[in-house]
């Protein structure tokens, strides 16, 4: 009973270390890790740019319209119109990042795919 249990988990072994993804072991790991790290880099520079970009495009409208408009002179107090201009250059950052991120991950599961012989 022993050696049944034994012999069966042995070929249980073989055959995960026989699978495609773990045939070329830690290379393959380590490609992995570097792919991931440029795509993470590339969503924050592409989310850094968008937020200074959203921040400026929001921080003229909101400080012209606080000097000028008598209703957002009284109630838009400098704290308010930081929480306006962080929010949309937050929002913006987290936005183009998400999106840079998943467009790099579908664009290199593609060149996996393409690489592995298996059609589109």
């Amino acid at each position: 009973m022993a050696s049944a249990a034994a012999s069966s988990s042995s070929s249980m072994v073989k055959n995960v270390a026989a699978s495609p993804m773990e045939r070329n072991g830690l290379t393959s790991l380590d490609q992995k890790l570097a792919i991931a790290k440029r795509c993470s880099h590339e969503g924050v520079v592409a989310g850094a740019k968008a937020a200074v970009l959203a921040g400026l495009a929001s921080a003229i409208p909101t400080v012209a319209s606080a000097r000028m408009l008598p209703w957002a002179r009284s109630y838009l107090n400098p704290t308010a119109q930081a929480l306006i201009i962080s929010t949309v250059a937050g929002s913006a950052y987290f936005i183009v990042a998400d999106k840079t991120v998943l467009a790099s991950a579908r664009r290199n599961s593609f060149k996996q795919i393409d690489a592995s012989g298996f059609e589109v």
